[in-house]
């Protein structure tokens, strides 16, 4: 683990709007020019998404390749975990070098234990869910969470178009009083979604193919940011 809970998430506080690379969608030949790539582009942390072929209908990559980007860069790692059980492999992950961990509510069932462990670990706690997925899911893990990533698609597949439904649910969660966990959106957002998830509340943007598939990382991530910021400011 690079960071203590504290510091990843002042880390993140201070870098709203702030849009997150996901990695999924770089080129894994060339894994190192890539994290320099975004990291020299501004990019505030980076978002690894573990899938398991069971939880999603998708397999990509586990602890090696965490560790691998570990030693690559200092900033901040989200290890989104989309995978059956959590609560089997978060210490492993954390080990590996995740600063933030994210579990699916849907994927254990004690997401609130999980989260503890997470942060028992030393390591800032997420929680994700699904588009289907209704808010009342997850409202009693909100005290244990320090992030929470709403889905904009069903996860498993790059390049999905953006479910609007996730637009409701930053809402719901934006307007609830008191200290509240840091905001993050996932799935299809480009330059199209990024405002309007930013005026529903949205703080981290999880971004895969609209930076791995420009040509230029540094103008891409600025263009999103420019847009999330203006969102925010007239709301």
């Amino acid at each position: 683990m690079g960071m203590s809970r504290q510091s990843v998430v002042q880390c993140l506080r201070a870098a709203v709007p702030g849009v997150l690379p996901s990695l999924l969608m770089c080129d894994f030949g060339h894994l190192a020019d890539e994290v320099a790539r975004v990291e020299a582009a501004g990019a505030p942390a980076l978002h690894l998404d573990v899938m398991d072929g069971h939880f999603v209908n998708n397999l990509s990559y586990g602890f090696v390749v965490v560790e691998a980007v570990r030693r690559l860069t200092q900033l901040p790692i989200e290890t989104h975990l989309m995978i059956d059980q959590p609560e089997r492999y978060v210490e492993r992950y954390i080990k590996a070098g995740a600063d933030l961990v994210t579990i699916h509510v849907e994927a254990t069932s004690d997401p609130v234990a999980v989260l503890q462990q997470i942060r028992a670990q030393g390591a800032a706690a997420g929680l994700a869910f699904n588009p289907p997925t209704p808010l009342t899911a997850i409202e009693h893990c909100l005290p244990h969470c320090d992030s929470v990533l709403v889905m904009s698609v069903n996860p498993g597949y790059g390049g999905q178009a953006f479910e609007p439904v996730a637009l409701e649910k930053l809402r719901a969660l934006s307007a609830r009083s008191g200290e509240r966990p840091l905001l993050e959106i996932d799935g299809g957002i480009h330059a199209e979604t990024i405002g309007a998830a930013s005026a529903a509340g949205a703080e981290l943007y999880s971004v895969g193919s609209a930076i791995f598939h420009a040509p230029d990382y540094r103008t891409t991530i600025a263009n999103l940011t420019h847009t999330a910021q203006q969102q925010r400011k007239q709301t």
